[in-house]
């Protein structure tokens, strides 16, 4: 069955050069023989391989997070059919009403960094202070994770996309310790990693590192286990030029 093929031209935005990529559709006929498609997993491994000394940590969170969008995104696709609308009565640090989804999407996300290998804390726009990991695995990790967990969720009552928002640090305090507030507030050019995730009508993960940036389509058909996500890669091969 031939490939269907398009050409994917991202946005033009004046502080960065990008080219224009081929893409292939996602098709379960031409998975095997389309080595163009890949997922998360594959292409973390492949950029580790990349880095000479990697640790493989950064790969692990971001996948991680990946895990955590696709769990929301199967919440957030049943809206309107199963209890998951409207207000949970409190608000929140920023003084908004805390909904439903909020509660939830923030769940997922502190329950799979926590349970992973690669996050010692995490901040959170739900939560009145960030979180620390004390388990003794996750006080040898390197970094912290900040996030919006469902931004716009009041959209999610009339149909309109709503995302997640995500921040990476490397921890200023030493590895084995529990993580304090200084691992939290440093400046924005001290990221390691940056990206956001969106719920629409497909639901797409983006992310940059100093590497560059990296856009993840998620294909919901594709796997039965909760750590498959397929995705097509549009990359940018050029810096930005500041």
């Amino acid at each position: 069955m031939a490939a269907n093929v398009g050409i994917f031209q991202p946005i033009y935005q004046p502080d960065c050069k990008l080219q224009t990529r081929t893409f292939v559709w996602l098709n379960t006929a031409i998975m095997d023989v389309n080595r163009k498609i890949q997922t998360l997993d594959e292409f973390t491994i492949q950029q580790l391989r990349d880095i000479p000394h990697a640790t493989g940590e950064l790969s692990h969170l971001l996948r991680n997070i990946g895990l955590a969008a696709k769990r929301i995104n199967v919440e957030v696709n049943k809206a309107g059919l199963v209890d998951i609308l409207g207000d949970v009565g409190t608000i929140n640090v920023q003084g908004e009403e805390v909904k439903k989804l909020d509660v939830y999407a923030n769940d997922q996300f502190t329950g799979v960094l926590q349970h992973g290998i690669a996050c010692a804390g995490i901040g959170s726009e739900e939560l009145d202070d960030f979180v620390a990991f004390d388990d003794a695995k996750s006080v040898q990790s390197k970094y912290v994770c900040l996030f919006d967990p469902l931004d716009g969720s009041s959209n999610i009552d009339v149909n309109v996309s709503i995302g997640t928002i995500f921040s990476v640090y490397k921890r200023v305090t030493p590895i084995g310790t529990v993580v304090k507030a200084e691992d939290f507030l440093q400046p924005g050019n001290q990221q390691i990693a940056a990206g956001y995730v969106v719920y629409g009508s497909s639901t797409m993960l983006v992310y940059a590192t100093r590497r560059g940036v990296n856009g993840f389509t998620l294909d919901p058909s594709i796997g039965n286990g909760p750590s498959v996500i397929r995705i097509s890669v549009v990359r940018s091969q050029e810096k930005c030029i500041q």
